[in-house]
């Protein structure tokens, strides 16, 4: 089995990667493989709303040259993905964004090619909003038929602007680690 973590901040070692590896921990403890992707800071496109990926149905978006198509066979490939974005005015990035939009419409016209994999969110946050931000995640897995994961909280984690405060957030880095147990379980459920 494998999970990947795509990282929507464009800061590499930021309070999300930190986030997301403190999820992978857990699941490499658990025999799962796992492999982190960056997409904040780089030039990934939004959806021009060509509708080729209908036309063609060959699992690809048009749009070539920004990395979507290479991230995109590796989501299709997964047997879990984890979304992961800072909180930018009450949202994601909108790199993240943009990955969610033509991700969900390829996977969409492509015979729902994300259907029964599971899926998870986590949300870095200096004071507000990410509960929005959160749902715009979630919103995907809801409407590609996926299976969601919570914890015992929000996947929230509170950190500053700088990065790496996050680690202070007892109660966000448990909840970090009691995702990565409970979306260890289900995925052990489902291939079994």
């Amino acid at each position: 089995m494998k999970v990947i973590g795509i990282n929507g901040s464009p800061r590499r070692a930021g309070n999300t990667s930190i986030m997301l590896k403190t999820i992978f921990e857990v699941l490499e403890d658990e025999g799962i493989e796992t492999e982190l992707i960056q997409v904040g800071g780089t030039n990934i496109k939004g959806c021009r709303a060509c509708y080729a990926c209908i036309k063609n149905k060959n699992s690809e978006c048009s749009t070539k040259g920004d990395g979507f198509n290479e991230i995109f066979a590796k989501m299709v490939e997964a047997d879990g993905m984890i979304l992961g974005s800072p909180t930018y005015f009450a949202d994601i990035t909108p790199e993240l964004k943009a990955l969610i939009d033509r991700a969900g419409f390829v996977s969409r016209t492509n015979g729902q090619l994300f259907r029964h994999k599971v899926g998870a969110s986590v949300v870095s946050l200096r004071r507000g909003g990410g509960i929005h931000a959160y749902d715009s995640i979630n919103h995907l897995f809801q409407i590609c038929q996926m299976f969601m994961v919570g914890s015992t909280y929000w996947n929230l984690g509170f950190g500053g602007r700088d990065g790496g405060e996050v680690v202070n957030d007892t109660e966000g880095m448990e909840n970090m680690r009691d995702l990565g147990h409970s979306m260890a379980f289900l995925l052990k459920k489902l291939h079994n």
